[in-house]
This record gives structure tokens, C-alpha cells and sequence, in this order.
């Protein structure tokens, strides 16, 4: 299949553009906000009332942004190109042109809900569930967008669907891999973190939507990377392995010790329905 014709700035008024890229995160950050909106305020889910205000979700959007594109760009710069970017660093700050690690990103944003849960004196885990919760829906975007870019493409492939990328320099077939990823880490782990924060009584267990994001992400790079091209300069190690997987293994297994912990913990005590006052008697 020939790519699809679609330009990665949108609009550009002289230097000023507006790239696919950059409104793929604003999306994903605008839309994961309202659905922690939404979760926070279901008290059913909580069995009692939720663990945010309002006012103060509206403060981690501001917060988890920063996350994100700081810790994205830094884990890029740190994990993949560490000696390209202290050679030139001047180029860290383009960030216009691509390069961001979602380890990175999610490092950013552990820190980031970190030290607002401290200032604002929020219970960690439960904040923690909230933003795990929304994640996949800015990790949809995000793939679409590295698709748009024709970045971080598959192994060449005799499949039907199989792309072939202007920038690519081969000129092959090649796996869609940043849609395998946009439907693996944003549409199927949404659903399987929606089913268990509306259909099970996982919000009362704080740490478990947590765990099982970071298992569930973990498992499904590891899957994708199988049909991703490594980075060049990286390559295989052992002639297997992806610097990808050696990213994503340790959150499997660290994912699934916290729903294991959150597990073991005593739920947290349901509450209780405000008691009628006696009314007097005349």
C-alpha cells in the first residue's frame, strides 16, 4: 500500500506551522483530563466520594503536560541518542522535529503526579489510578501521530496492508507498527482498563489500575516490537532483543507486583450514607 497523502503540518504562516504531531498531544492531554473529570466525579466508583476535586484535576493537567514533554524528550535524548544529542545540544529543545520516549514521558509523569499529590496532600495511589485510567487515550494519539510522521516504522513485510513509507530509504513494504501500537496501547488497553474501573471494584483498591496499566502497556510494546524496525544506531541485542523490550520488560513484571500489593491491601472502607437528623418534636 502507497502512504497515505497527508502533510505533517497542518498550517504554516511563514516559520509559524502547526504540526499533526503537536495537536496529537494537546488532544490526548485535553481528552485524558475530562475522563479523569469524569472518574473522579462517578462517586459509585469510589465507593465514597473521589479522591480530587475538581479545581485540583484542573491543576494535574498543567502538571502532567510538563511530565510528559519533558520526560518524553529527555528519555528520547538519554535512551536512544545519547551521544548525538551531548554532541549537539543544541537540538535537545526541537522537539518539533519528533523524538520522544514514552518510558521517558512516563517517568515524567510518575514525578510529576509525585510531587502534586505531595503539594496539594492528595492520597498517591488513587491520583495514580485516575491518570493510568486516561493514559491510553493520549497513547492513541500519539501512535496516529507518529504514523502521520511516517516515523518508527515496521520490518518489512510481505502483508497485504503493508506500508510503504517515503521515509524510508529502501523503499519496502513495511508493518504499519505505530497503528499495531495506536490499537494495542490506546484501544484495547482503554477497554481493559475501563472494565475494571466501572465493572469491577478495582478504584477501591488503590494501586491496581496502576499495576495493571503498566503491565498491559509493557506487554503489548513487547508484542509490537516484534513487527517494529529498531532504531539504527541501536539495532538487536543478542540478536533478539529491542532496546524497546529491554524498556518494557521490567514494567511487566514491576505491573503486576503492584496489583499483586494493591491486592493484598484492605479496601478502602465504603462511604457511608449521610444520617438523617431526628426531627423535633413540637
Amino acid at each position: 500500500m502507497p502512504f497515505p497523502d497527508i502533510d505533517p503540518v497542518l498550517i504554516q504562516i511563514g516559520p509559524f506551522a502547526i504540526r499533526w504531531y503537536a495537536l496529537a498531544y494537546i488532544a490526548g492531554l485535553l481528552l485524558g483530563w475530562r475522563y479523569i473529570v469524569r472518574l473522579t466525579e462517578t462517586n459509585a466508583l469510589w465507593g465514597g466520594k473521589g479522591p480530587a476535586t475538581r479545581e485540583e484535576i484542573d491543576d494535574l493537567l498543567l502538571w502532567a503536560a510538563l511530565g510528559v514533554i519533558l520526560g518524553g524528550r529527555l528519555g528520547y535524548v538519554l535512551f536512544y541518542k545519547p551521544a548525538y544529542y551531548f554532541a549537539n545540544p543544541g537540538d535537545i529543545v526541537a522537539v518539533w522535529e519528533g523524538g520522544m520516549s514514552f518510558h521517558g514521558g512516563f517517568l515524567g509523569v510518575v514525578l510529576a503526579i509525585v510531587l502534586f499529590a505531595r503539594r496539594k496532600d492528595i492520597a498517591l495511589w488513587p491520583l495514580g489510578d485516575m491518570v493510568a485510567a486516561a493514559t491510553p487515550i493520549g497513547l492513541f494519539f500519539g501512535r496516529i501521530a507518529n504514523f502521520i510522521n511516517a516515523e518508527l516504522w515496521g520490518r518489512p513485510s510481505d502483508a497485504p496492508w503493508a506500508v510503504i513509507f517515503p521515509t524510508d530509504p529502501l523503499g519496502l513494504p513495511r508493518h504499519p507498527s505505530q497503528l499495531y501500537e495506536a490499537a494495542l496501547e490506546g484501544i484495547v488497553l482503554f477497554i481493559l482498563l475501563r472494565f475494571l474501573t466501572h465493572h469491577t471494584d478495582a478504584l477501591k483498591k488503590p494501586g491496581t489500575i496502576v499495576g495493571a496499566f503498566i503491565t498491559g502497556y509493557g506487554a503489548s510494546r513487547i508484542c509490537v516490537e516484534f513487527f517494529r524496525e529498531p532504531d539504527a544506531h541501536i539495532g538487536y541485542y543478542a540478536g533478539i532483543f529491542t532496546q524497546g523490550m529491554l524498556l518494557s520488560l521490567p514494567m511487566v513484571m514491576i505491573g503486576l507486583a503492584i496489583i499483586f500489593w494493591a491486592q493484598r491491601r484492605t479496601p478502602q472502607p465504603q462511604a457511608k450514607p449521610a444520617s438523617k437528623k431526628p426531627r423535633k418534636k413540637s
